[in-house]
């Protein structure tokens, strides 16, 4: 097994800082708000996109690219972002990420038009590409035992907790209108949050790098990208421009695109190259199962948080800042269950997940039969109990599931690891939301179900899938 090597000396008081060799709870505290920046980003602009529709003249394709140019950039390059990081140093590329993301926030916010906006988006979710994975390598290299299991759970506790403040915070910013921005604000909060940041990790992130540098591998990184790129634009962007030739297309290059992957990446192992994604990494037990578990468990979830704000704003008329408060009570119930996790782990082991998705099945069934019987005079307080449900499911199966999928990972393949993990969250995240998404937007029209129907159809489904997680993670080897 290979080890992490710390900086020299030098080279760290060459940014100013002196050497560490171990992850300090500031910093720990540090990488975990570079960690949710890029993930609040990701959710806040859901509920601000009639406003940047009214204020910008956008087309629903352009409004739907400020979304998926963001998440795109960001899964394609997430593999990418790790191992530079294993290369030139996880600190450097941590700062140069969260330099990265400030600017690009920046330039989010005064965008003139929506073309603009589209691009600045693809540029923020590129520098979110090099500012996550470093998060899951510095924890990695600088934790062991039982500290590096619980800033793990901190980790994947962050991730859920972002998602849900992302879309509470971008509907309070829209609704108070802050000095007639409009919804400028949902970007411009970034600026200062962002420079704390930076002075913060100058002075608490150890640096560290992989004491073998793996290189950066041209043609698996193309392919990869080819990949997902077929894959997400076309069922991203393919609906709401009326499927044209080229959407078709790229679905049809995706399966192709993605066995030139495998095969180049199998060949390069074989020969003693060093792959961007090492098959022996997904061969992995913890890698394996942990990613069969990932990718239902974060479709549910993305497809979720999508299809319940959009119902609280056209299906119930409860505004951003309302779809936003519905939300409290899931993200209390997350954030409690997110902190004892470690310690139920500890006792009950690989359990946890599998309760959790149980958990999670019965809070979502919950929320369909109380949207069944009480549509349409549903209030805040009727969807708690159901919220407070899903919001416990998520705390513990989410936490404990990145636990266990980086659990055997070796340290100098940490920032491989941790790409791997967020390339597929991305990823399952946008699946989730174009394929859930885009049935439930045909089915919620006057005339087919409307939105009671498709609603507590779509519920329905996603606690089906919580149940597949469920069952799938009886599977899942013990982290501890």
């Amino acid at each position: 097994m290979t080890t992490t090597t710390t900086a020299p000396a030098t080279a760290t008081a060459a940014v100013g800082t002196p050497a560490r060799t171990g992850l300090t709870s500031a910093g720990l505290i540090t990488v975990l708000l570079g960690a949710a920046l890029p993930i609040i980003d990701f959710f806040i602009v859901n509920v601000a996109l009639p406003t940047i529709d009214a204020d910008l003249h956008a087309s629903t394709a352009t409004l739907e690219l400020v979304v998926a140019g963001y998440g795109i950039a960001y899964a394609v390059l997430l593999v990418l972002g790790g191992r530079l990081g294993d290369t030139f140093g996880r600190r450097k590329l941590f700062l140069l990420g969260l330099i990265l993301f400030t600017l690009t926030s920046l330039a989010c916010g005064v965008a003139p038009d929506a073309a603009t906006l589209v691009i600045a988006r693809v540029a923020q979710g590129a520098a979110s590409a090099m500012l996550l994975p470093q998060v899951l390598s510095i924890i990695q290299a600088g934790t062991s035992g039982e500290r590096r299991s619980r800033a793990i759970g901190l980790f994947g506790a962050t991730g859920g907790i972002a998602t849900v403040i992302g879309q509470l915070l971008g509907g309070a910013l829209v609704a108070a209108n802050l000095w007639d921005l409009s919804w400028r604000p949902i970007f411009l909060v970034n600026v200062p949050i962002g420079l704390i940041g930076l002075l913060l990790a100058r002075r608490t992130v150890p640096d560290s790098r992989a004491s073998n540098p793996l290189g950066v591998d041209r043609w698996g990184t193309a392919l990869l990208a080819v990949s997902l790129l077929s894959l997400l634009i076309p069922i991203m962007e393919g609906r709401a421009l009326g499927w044209p030739w080229w959407s078709i297309a790229l679905l049809v290059l995706f399966p192709f695109a993605a066995y030139g992957f495998a095969r180049v990446e199998r060949k390069l192992e074989a020969a003693g190259g060093t792959p961007l994604l090492p098959p022996a990494l997904l061969r992995t037990a913890s890698v394996r199962h942990g990613l069969t578990v990932a990718v239902p468990f974060f479709c549910t979830f993305g497809s979720f948080m999508f299809v319940y704000a959009v119902t609280l704003q056209n299906g119930l008329h409860l505004g951003p800042l309302g779809a936003g408060l519905a939300l409290t009570p899931m993200a209390v119930a997350y954030f409690t269950t997110s902190l004892v996790s470690s310690h139920l782990v500890t006792r009950f082991g690989r359990k946890i997940v599998p309760i959790g998705g149980l958990i999670l099945a019965v809070g979502l069934l919950a929320l369909a039969g109380t949207a069944l019987l009480e549509w349409p005079d549903l209030s805040i307080w009727q969807l708690a109990p159901a919220m407070v449900l899903i919001g416990v499911g998520n705390g513990l199966a989410m936490s404990t599931l990145f636990r266990v999928v980086l659990s055997r990972v070796p340290a100098d393949l940490a920032g491989v690891g941790g790409g791997v993990l967020t390339t597929t969250q991305q990823t399952s995240l946008a699946l989730g939301v174009a394929v859930l998404g885009s049935l439930f937007a045909s089915l919620s029209v006057p005339g087919v179900l409307g939105y009671q129907g498709a609603f507590v159809l779509v519920i329905g489904i996603l606690a089906a899938l919580a149940l597949l997680v469920s069952g799938l993670a009886r599977k899942l080897p013990d982290p501890r």
